[in-house]
């Protein structure tokens, strides 16, 4: 056979198997409607912003001694918002600085927000070995609070001026220096120099 005929008759198989194949499905079932629908269009734009977070954020939860925080209750004061956990040395660590700001201060007022699954009474034994003069609420770590960013990295600690305003975050440990040399930039009281012994 020579090679025209050859192709001639590759051709024709190749006809014969296209007539045969079976036919594609409707679209209606070749994919399901919830995933159709769940493709965005080709001119659908996502949003690219994080979540804009209100201005003078609110906060107002119990304390692990059975009071009622609100941060609102705070204006005219200086706010420190501490994000910690128990299991966290760092956290561990500047802990007696935030304690004496909030004993020494009278400008300056002090909340710690345990960011882990504890229970109240866990909370509470873990407070007599390490006591602190400031108050202590648990968060739901599934459901923190809205009108704070969830925490980077602990500890995470947010100054709140006097009007309300987030004045600045802090990311990792803080010392007495930080928090007052920052309200001192932000308008407010000098940092007190220590007195010479």
């Amino acid at each position: 056979m020579t090679l025209r005929p050859r192709l001639a008759l590759l051709a024709c198989a190749a006809v014969l198997a296209a007539c045969n194949a079976p036919a594609p499905p409707p679209a209606s079932e070749a994919t399901p409607p919830a995933v159709r629908s769940a493709q965005p269009a080709p001119d659908a734009t996502v949003a690219a912003t994080p979540d804009a977070r209100p201005e003078i954020p609110s906060l107002v939860l119990d304390t692990v001694d059975g009071k009622r925080f609100d941060l609102a209750s705070h204006r005219g004061k200086w706010v420190v918002v501490n994000f910690w956990a128990t299991w966290c040395s760092p956290c561990l660590k500047e802990m007696p600085a935030l304690s004496a700001l909030d004993t020494m201060r009278e400008h300056i007022d002090v909340i710690g927000l345990a960011y882990e699954e504890i229970t109240p009474e866990k909370m509470r034994a873990f407070l007599v070995k390490h006591p602190v003069s400031y108050p202590v609420a648990l968060l739901d770590v599934y459901e923190p609070p809205k009108d704070f960013e969830t925490p980077p990295g602990l500890p995470t600690t947010y100054l709140i001026a006097p009007d309300g305003k987030v004045a600045k975050r802090f990311l990792g440990p803080v010392e007495m220096t930080d928090i007052e040399a920052a309200i001192a930039k932000a308008g407010g009281p000098a940092p007190v120099a220590p007195e010479a012994g």
